[in-house]
C-alpha cells in the first residue's frame, strides 16, 4: 500500500508541475528518492494514518444510506423505536467518524512534525560539513530562509498536504462509486462539471508553482539583507546609513508583499471558482434529478441519498485545491532544499586520537583562486618548536598561506607536510584538533567567556580555562567584568572591545594545547604593551608548540624565531630578525617604515 501511494504521488507531482505547454519538465520535483526516503523510514505510521483515514471514509459514508432506509420507513409508517434506533446508528457513526478522523490527523501530522525534525537535522549536519569556499559563495540570511521558512513549506506538503490529497483520493472514489450505485445516469450528469474543476486546478497549480518559487526566492534575499544589516548595525549607526537602509529595506519589503498579495489574489480565486463549479454541478443534478423523479426513473430516497454523497463530494472538491496549493508551495521549496543537498560536503573522517609533530614543510606550494595566482613555488622548512614569522606587504598572500595549512582550502596534494605527512591525507579532525588558530576576524558565541573559551575542549576544567585566560592577557579585563569568566559576551562578543574579542580567541586557541597554533594578525587590536605581556607569557605557554604569527608590528616581528617574506606570492626572504634587518631588503624596508610610523604616532 505505501509502495502504491508513492507512485500514486510522483505521477500526481509530475501531472500537476506540468508546464503550461503541456510538456512535463524533466524533472519538477528534484531528488525524488530522498523526498521518499523519509517516508520508508516510518512506514507503520502512514500504513496506521491511512488505515484509520479508511476507516472514517468508511463510516461517514455510511450515513448516506441510513438516511435513506429512515425516509423509506417514513413512508412505510415507521415506529418511534425504529426511528430512534435509526437516529441512534448515525449517532455511532458520527463518534467512530470522529475518533477515526482524530487518529488519522494525530498520526500523520504527527509522522510530518518527526520527518521535519530529521530534514531539520539532516540539513544541519551536511551545512556543517560544506567546505569553508562554499560559504563565500552564499548568503546566510538566504540559507536561513532555506532552512526555516521552505522547511516550513515542505512539513505542511508532507502532513496537511498528503493527508488531504488521501482523503480526497479515497473519499472521491468511494462517494462517485455509490452515487454511480444510485443512479448511474444523474452521476455523469453531476460529472460534467469535473473536466473544468481538473482544468482550473491545473493551471491555477501552474501559476502557484511559478509565483511561490519567486516569492522564496525574494524573501531570501530580504533575510540576507536584514542579517546583513542586524550583523554590521554597529557600521550602520557609524555612517549614519540607518535613513538609507531602511528605505532600502522598505523598498524590498513592499515588493514582497506585493508578490504575496499576488498569489493571495490568485488563491482568492481559486477556493470560490471551485464552489463555483459545484454548485453548478448541484444544480445541474436538481434539474437532472427532478426530471427522475417525475418520471419515476428514481425514487425521492434514492435521490436524498444521492444528494448527500454530493454534499460529501463538496470539501474534497474544496480541498482538491488546497491540496494543489500545498503541493506547488511545498514541491517549490523542496527544489531550493535540495540546492543546498546538492552541495558536495567534506568526507565524513574518523578522529584518531593521533597527535601530530608540530614540524611543517611547503615544498613548491602554488595556489590560485580561479585564474588569479595567490601563490607560487614557496618553499619553507619550519621545525617543531619554532616561532615563525610571516611576514608581506597586504596582499602578499600570508592568510592564504596560513588558510592552506588548516585545509580552510584545499592544497595541491604534495605541497604541504606535517610531520612528514601530506597534509591532505591526515583527516580532518586530526588535524583541526592539532593546529589552533586565531583568524583576523575573531568570532565569538552569544554565550559566557567561559564556555567561548572552552569551546574547542568543552571537557577543561575551570583551572585550565583560568590558566589559559591569564597566558593569552585576558585575566585583568576578566577581573574587572560584572560575573567574571561568567559574563554573557552577546552576539559576536559585541559586549567586548575588538582587544578583548582577540584575547579571548587567543585563550580558546591556547586551552587546545594544539602543537601547532597559528596567530593570523591576532594582536592588531591589541595595545603595544599588552601584545609584550602577552608574547612574554606565550613563550612559556607555547611549550613546544610551532608558531605561526602573522603581523604588521615590529614588535611582534622581532619576536619570532624565524621571519619568511613574501612578495608576490614567493618567499623572497628567509632569516632571523637582526639577519634581515642586515640585508637591507624588503623585511629591513617594511620594518622602517613600520618604526617611523610608530614615531610619528608617539610624537
Amino acid at each position: 500500500m505505501m509502495r502504491r501511494y508513492q507512485i500514486l504521488l510522483y505521477i500526481s507531482i509530475r501531472r500537476r508541475c506540468a508546464r503550461t505547454h503541456g510538456r512535463a519538465p524533466p524533472n519538477p520535483m528534484r531528488d525524488l528518492p530522498r523526498f521518499l526516503r523519509y517516508f520508508r523510514r516510518r512506514p507503520g505510521a502512514y500504513t496506521a494514518g491511512f488505515c484509520a483515514m479508511l476507516a472514517s471514509t468508511g463510516l461517514f459514508l455510511a450515513m448516506p444510506g441510513v438516511v435513506r432506509r429512515a425516509i423509506e420507513e417514513l413512508g412505510a409508517g415507521v415506529t418511534r423505536e425504529r426511528l430512534f434506533r435509526l437516529a441512534g446508528v448515525i449517532v455511532l457513526l458520527a463518534v467512530g467518524d470522529a475518533i477515526a478522523l482524530f487518529l488519522t490527523r494525530r498520526i500523520l501530522i504527527g509522522a510530518s512534525r518527526d520527518i521535519e525534525y530529521e530534514m531539520r537535522r539532516d540539513l544541519f549536519d551536511h551545512l556543517l560539513r560544506l567546505p569553508p569556499p562554499w560559504y563565500r559563495k552564499n548568503r546566510v540570511g538566504d540559507l536561513m530562509s532555506r532552512a526555516v521558512n521552505d522547511l516550513s513549506a515542505v512539513r505542511m506538503l508532507l502532513g496537511p498536504g498528503i493527508m488531504q490529497a488521501a482523503n480526497t483520493l479515497f473519499v472521491g472514489i468511494a462517494a462517485l462509486a455509490l452515487m454511480f450505485s444510485v443512479s448511474p445516469p444523474l452521476t455523469l450528469v453531476a460529472l460534467a462539471v469535473f473536466p473544468v474543476i481538473a482544468i482550473a486546478t491545473k493551471v491555477m497549480g501552474q501559476a502557484t508553482h511559478r509565483r511561490f518559487t519567486k516569492i522564496q526566492e525574494f524573501f531570501s534575499e530580504i533575510s540576507a539583507e536584514a542579517q546583513e544589516n542586524f550583523s554590521g548595525v554597529r557600521l550602520v549607526r557609524a555612517f549614519a546609513r540607518e535613513k538609507s537602509e531602511e528605505a532600502r529595506f522598505d523598498a524590498n519589503n513592499r515588493e514582497f508583499r506585493r508578490r504575496n498579495l499576488g498569489l493571495a489574489r490568485l488563491n482568492a480565486l481559486f477556493f470560490p471558482l471551485l464552489q463555483f463549479l459545484v454548485g453548478v454541478g448541484f444544480a445541474l443534478t436538481l434539474w437532472a434529478g427532478g426530471r427522475f423523479i417525475l418520471a419515476g426513473k428514481l425514487s425521492v430516497a434514492r435521490y436524498v441519498e444521492f444528494n448527500l454523497y454530493m454534499l460529501e463530494l463538496i470539501w474534497p472538491a474544496i480541498a482538491l485545491g488546497w491540496v494543489v496549493n500545498l503541493g506547488q508551495r511545498g514541491a517549490a521549496s523542496w527544489n531550493r532544499m535540495v540546492d543546498l543537498w546538492d552541495a558536495m560536503p567534506l568526507p565524513a573522517e574518523e578522529d584518531t586520537g593521533e597527535r601530530l609533530p608540530g614540524d611543517v614543510e611547503f615544498r613548491e606550494l602554488s595556489f590560485a583562486h580561479g585564474e588569479r595566482s595567490i601563490l607560487t613555488g614557496v618553499s619553507l622548512r619550519v621545525a617543531a618548536g619554532t616561532t615563525v614569522a610571516i611576514v608581506g606587504r597586504t596582499g602578499a598572500g600570508k592568510s592564504t598561506l596560513l588558510n592552506l595549512l588548516l585545509r580552510l582550502d584545499d592544497p595541491p596534494a604534495g605541497t604541504i607536510f606535517v610531520g612528514g605527512r601530506d597534509l591532505t591525507t591526515i583527516p580532518l579532525p586530526v588535524l583541526r584538533r592539532n593546529v589552533a588558530a586565531v583568524p583576523q576576524e575573531t568570532f565569538l558565541f552569544s554565550d559566557t567567556l567561559a564556555n567561548n573559551v572552552a569551546f574547542g575542549r568543552p571537557d577543561a576544567t575551570r583551572a585550565e580555562i583560568e590558566r589559559a585566560v591569564q597566558d593569552a592577557g585576558l585575566a585583568p579585563d576578566v577581573a574587572r567584568f560584572p560575573k567574571g569568566l561568567d559574563t554573557i559576551v552577546g552576539e559576536r562578543g559585541i559586549t567586548l572591545s575588538g582587544g578583548q574579542k582577540q584575547r579571548t580567541a587567543l585563550a580558546r586557541a591556547l586551552l587546545t594545547d594544539a602543537p601547532i597554533l597559528v596567530l593570523d594578525d591576532a594582536f592588531s587590536s591589541v595595545d603595544t604593551e599588552t601584545e609584550a605581556k602577552i608574547l612574554e607569557g606565550l613563550k612559556g605557554a607555547a611549550g613546544g608548540r610551532t608558531v605561526f604569527l602573522v603581523s604588521h608590528r615590529l614588535s611582534t616581528l622581532q619576536n619570532a624565531d624565524v621571519a619568511a617574506v613574501l612578495d608576490g606570492g614567493r618567499v623572497v626572504e628567509t632569516g632571523t630578525h637582526a639577519e634581515l634587518l642586515a640585508m637591507g631588503g624588503l623585511y629591513a624596508a617594511i620594518a622602517e617604515r613600520q618604526r617611523l610610523a610608530e614615531e610619528m604616532e608617539a610624537a
